[in-house]
């Protein structure tokens, strides 16, 4: 990864949008703090913009840009799930695009335990948009090869094996407790 991880840095920083292996299918991602990138990935999933976008990271230090500032209580809870399979929804930075939020006060964060995607994330230097490999409303990709043949040349395949998770990570409102997604 390490002499791939400049040409793919160059990659996200003009844009591109990548697809890589996660806990249980391919996500697609970009560079967050790109809006062009944001958009280009929206408009191919055929996602609508208001459902907002997660990010991954190998450590939570790569998430502190797109969180409002958090009790030591809600940190150390969040961290006793982490890293793992678990999504929280967290107050939103001030500067945190609306294009991740969805135009909401908030945003879904999580600390990867997929190691290659921890991998990916600490090669690159920086948190990842992470949404399913797949057209809004189809099954998301699986491999490599699924994700090229779905989205050809318009995202640069980063191969590897997907988790053993058969689903999504358990998404969690931080505020109230509830399960938004078990």
């Amino acid at each position: 990864m390490s002499g791939d991880a400049g040409s793919l840095r160059a990659h996200l920083r003009r844009g591109g949008l990548i697809a890589y292996p996660t806990e249980s299918c391919y996500g697609l991602g970009c560079d967050p703090r790109n809006p062009r990138a944001l958009r280009r990935l929206i408009a191919l999933k055929g996602r609508s913009a208001a459902k907002g976008m997660l990010l991954i990271a190998d450590r939570f230090a790569r998430l502190r840009p797109y969180i409002r500032p958090l009790p030591a209580a809600a940190r150390a809870r969040m961290r006793q799930s982490w890293p793992g399979p678990v999504t929280w929804v967290v107050p939103a930075s001030a500067t945190c695009p609306p294009l991740l939020t969805g135009g909401r006060p908030t945003i879904a964060v999580r600390v990867t335990a997929h190691p290659g995607a921890a991998r990916l994330c600490r090669a690159l230097g920086m948190a990842l948009v992470s949404t399913s490999a797949n057209k809004s409303g189809r099954k998301p990709a699986k491999t490599a090869a699924e994700c090229r043949r779905i989205f050809g040349a318009r995202v640069r395949v980063v191969a590897g094996r997907i988790g053993a998770r058969r689903r999504p990570s358990t998404l969690i409102d931080l505020a109230t407790g509830t399960v938004l997604r078990p």
